[in-house]
């Protein structure tokens, strides 16, 4: 049966995403999705475009948003459902990250060529126009660099090896994620201060795909349900279905809202396909997004 909802999806308005707002809204018509939400990576810039485009074809784009924050030393997710797109919060949450980026990049290159290689800025900069060096983005040009096509440290992202299947994104997780060695800090704001924002601007907070972020500690789960989150995105793509019916488990017993989403982003994902949250409560889905007036 095909999905008629996609509740987080990335436009190129992410630095690790491909396609453009139009383009996305156009391949979700095409897939039969009715209802969906661009939630780029702390920032609004595509979502007016989107939300356009899907009233030319008939269909239903919730204004959204996808903002990383830290809960007890953790980084998390969390989507804003609903928000007001306009406000300036949003423009300045984008250019605070984007600001720490630029400045961090150096260091992140400096950590690569530590790994065993030899890249320059100019590589990254041939592929990259805002001097925001992403894990995805040294992973694309190392793996297209043909001084390392008999590198062992690449070999598992090649075509058939055990992390090929999405060597780009892999690539960031086992380099550039959270405690890996080529890892930046970013000074996200916290789990608090984000509630904060979303609900100032008339929106719902939903946890995005915790069963990634949270990686077993789901002690902590009840303690950002009692700080005020208002639903849990727990049909994922990284879900398997242990997790997603403790999620959904967990939403249900709290009253919170339930939703669903691919987290697609194009070529850094490409495994994961609009549509793709093995989401098989669709209707309670949908009944959330009324009962939150988001449709």
């Amino acid at each position: 049966m095909r999905t008629v909802i996609d509740l987080h999806m990335h436009s190129c308005y992410s630095d690790d995403g491909q396609y453009t707002p139009r383009e996305l809204i156009a391949m979700c018509h095409a897939s039969g999705i009715q209802i969906c939400a661009l939630a780029d990576h702390n920032t609004t810039k595509g979502v007016e475009e989107a939300i356009q485009e899907a009233q030319k074809r008939g269909m239903r784009c919730i204004p959204a948003v996808e903002i990383d924050c830290t809960y007890q030393g953790v980084n998390l997710h969390v989507l804003g459902y609903g928000i007001d797109h306009h406000a300036a919060i949003f423009q300045q949450l984008e250019e605070n990250v984007e600001r720490q980026e630029q400045i961090l990049g150096i260091k992140k290159l400096e950590r690569t060529n530590a790994l065993g290689f030899s890249l320059c800025r100019e590589q990254l900069d041939a592929i990259c126009d805002n001097g925001v060096y992403t894990g995805e983005l040294f992973a694309e040009v190392l793996l297209n660099d043909p001084r390392y096509r008999e590198h062992p440290l690449l070999e598992p992202y090649r075509p058939g090896g055990a992390r090929g299947d999405q060597p780009y994104v892999n690539f960031y997780w086992d380099y550039y994620a959270q405690g890996k060695p080529c890892e930046t800090v970013i000074s996200y704001p916290s789990l608090t201060q984000v509630l904060a924002i979303i609900h100032q601007q008339q929106g719902i907070a939903v946890l995005a795909h915790p069963g990634n972020n949270l990686k077993g500690n789901y002690a902590l789960l009840e303690e950002m349900i009692a700080i005020g989150i208002d639903g849990i995105e727990c049909f994922s793509s990284y879900h398997k279905k242990a997790e997603t019916d403790f999620f959904y488990e967990q939403a249900v017993l709290h009253h919170l809202a339930v939703t669903g989403g691919s987290d697609f982003h194009g070529k850094t994902k490409p495994a994961i396909s609009l549509g793709d949250h093995n989401c098989t409560k669709e209707a309670d889905v949908i009944e959330g997004l009324r009962k939150f007036h988001l449709i």
